[in-house]
């Protein structure tokens, strides 16, 4: 048995150090809403953006490694407050609600890498694993609080074109919530919403 371990973890170091890192620019769009626990104000989508640098750690030959970034996040949801009383007596109305976050995304990432150079050319690649998001501030949204952070899972899936260029799309989850109202207890929503990116590895 521990031979085996010894075995698989010089087998591990060996393929870590053969790893290739690479990293550049990225920016997208997004298509968000909010989730509720309850089904009490509407809520609709609302589009917004990111940018931020990406990174790329991948081991030759096998097509699995380590996709993360770092980037700004503006996202949010339209939301009808206004057509219930208890935030209508206070002068809340139907409002867009927008949160600015500082997102960092790791990836487990897989990217097909024999096609007899093909791939040189044109590679299509899946990914997914969690997004930790923080929140660096937000629209007036009186009826609200927010927690410094959330955690989040997306998957996705691209292509990756000329070995620089991958464009990307996925969905992403709200796992913790990002806003809760002042006056209903245990009101509180999720993010969740698709995504486009663009990224350029150098």
């Amino acid at each position: 048995m521990k031979k085996l371990l010894v075995i698989t973890i010089l087998a591990f170091t060996a393929l870590a150090s053969s790893a290739e890192f690479r990293w550049g620019p990225t920016a997208g769009v997004n298509f968000s809403t909010l989730h509720w626990k309850q089904d009490i104000a509407a809520t609709s989508m609302l589009t917004g953006f990111d940018a931020g640098v990406a990174g790329e750690l991948m081991i030759p030959g096998i097509g699995f490694g380590i996709d993360m970034a770092l980037r700004y996040n503006l996202h949010g949801a339209h939301v009808d407050f206004g057509d219930h009383l208890i935030w209508a007596i206070d002068g809340i109305k139907n409002q867009n609600v927008w949160l600015h976050t500082l997102e960092i995304p790791l990836n487990l990432k897989f990217k097909w890498t024999r096609m007899n150079g093909f791939e040189r050319i044109l590679a299509p690649f899946v990914y997914g694993g969690p997004v930790f998001n923080f929140t660096l501030a937000t629209n007036n949204a009186p009826a609200l609080e927010h927690p410094a952070g959330y955690v989040a899972v997306q998957v996705g899936g691209g292509v990756e074109l000329f070995e620089h260029y991958q464009i990307s799309g996925g969905y992403s989850w709200g796992v913790s919530y990002q806003v809760r109202t002042i006056k209903l207890d245990n009101y509180s929503a999720q993010p969740r919403g698709a995504f486009i990116q663009l990224a350029y590895f150098f």
